[in-house]
C-alpha cells in the first residue's frame, strides 16, 4: 500500500535525517486508525528514499502517544472485524520497525505508554526527557501484552524486571528506563529534540552500508522474538476481548 501523507504523522527532512512527529497532541498522540496505518506504512517510504539516512520519531505537545485509543479499544471489543484488523496492523507495525534499514532515534518527550512504549522501545536508540516515563498497561484493562513489552523487553533487560513491570503496569521513570535498558540516556526537556537530531546526523554521515547491515544483523534478534512470541501473544490478546474483566473496562470508559 502506497504511503499517505497525513497531518497526524508530520514529515519534516534536514539533509539527511527526517524527524516523523506524531501530531495527534490534544488525544497525547493515541494511536487513531489513520495515524496507526501512517506508521505502518512510512518506514518502506522511507526505506525506498535514498536521500534519507536517518529518522528521529517523537511526539508533538507533552506526550511521545498515549498508545491505543479508548474509541478504538471498545470498537474493538463490539467488532470481531475490527479487532482481527487491529491486531493484524499491530503485527505489521512490529515488523515493519524490526525490518526497517536506517537507524531510528525515539525522542520520548513525554509518557509513552501501551502501543507508544513499545514503539518507543522498538527504535534503536532511545533518548528520554527528564520529565517523560514509560509503562506498558495492557494488563490494567484486562489485555494481554499482544503487541507490547512481552516480545521485546526480555531482549533488553532481565526477565524478572520484564515480568515485573508488565504484570504490575508500574509507571517506569527515565533514569529508571536507562538503567533497565529501555532507553540509552535520559536528556534535558528542552535540548532533548536537539540532541535527538544531532545523534541522527551523526549516524546519517557513518559508512551506509555498515551502518544498515549492522542494524540489519542486531535487528535479527529482534525478528526472531516477533516471530516466536507474537503469534501466541496477539492470539492471547485476542481472546481478552471475551472476558470479564475487559468488558468492565469498557463500561467504564462508556460512562466517562
Amino acid at each position: 500500500m502506497p504511503y499517505v501523507p497525513t497531518p497526524l504523522l508530520l514529515h519534516e527532512q534536514q539533509g539527511a535525517v527526517v524527524t516523523l512527529t506524531m501530531n495527534n497532541p490534544d488525544m497525547r498522540n493515541a494511536f487513531v486508525d489513520e495515524l496507526h496505518e501512517a506508521m505502518q506504512e512510512v518506514w518502506s517510504h522511507l526505506a525506498a528514499d535514498h536521500s534519507v539516512r536517518a529518522v528521529v520519531l517523537t511526539g508533538a505537545g507533552k506526550a511521545f502517544s498515549a498508545g491505543g485509543d479508548i474509541p478504538g479499544f471498545i470498537r474493538s471489543y463490539e467488532d470481531p472485524d475490527h479487532r482481527r484488523l487491529s491486531l493484524r496492523q499491530a503485527r505489521a507495525l512490529m515488523d515493519a520497525m524490526a525490518e526497517f534499514p536506517k537507524p531510528v532515534i525515539a525522542a520520548v518527550n513525554g509518557p509513552a505508554v501501551g502501543l507508544g512504549c513499545s514503539v518507543a522501545v522498538n527504535c534503536d536508540i532511545v533518548l528520554i526527557a527528564e520529565s517523560a516515563f514509560l509503562a506498558d498497561t495492557h494488563l490494567d484493562i484486562g489485555l494481554v501484552c499482544g503487541d507490547g513489552g512481552a516480545i521485546a523487553w526480555p531482549l533488553l533487560m532481565s526477565l524478572l524486571k520484564a515480568k515485573e513491570y508488565l504484570l504490575t503496569g508500574d509507571r517506569i521513570p527515565a533514569a529508571e528506563a536507562v538503567n533497565l535498558g529501555l532507553a540509552n540516556r535520559v536528556v534535558a526537556d528542552q535540548v532533548l529534540l536537539e540532541e535527538a537530531v544531532t545523534l541522527a546526523q551523526r549516524l546519517a554521515d557513518k559508512p551506509r552500508q555498515a551502518v544498515q547491515e549492522t542494524k540489519r544483523a542486531l535487528n535479527l534478534h529482534l525478528q526472531a522474538a516477533i516471530a516466536m512470541v507474537a503469534p501466541f501473544a496477539l492470539s492471547a490478546e485476542a481472546e481478552s476481548f471475551a472476558t470479564d474483566d475487559v468488558r468492565r473496562s469498557v463500561e467504564s470508559f462508556s460512562r466517562r
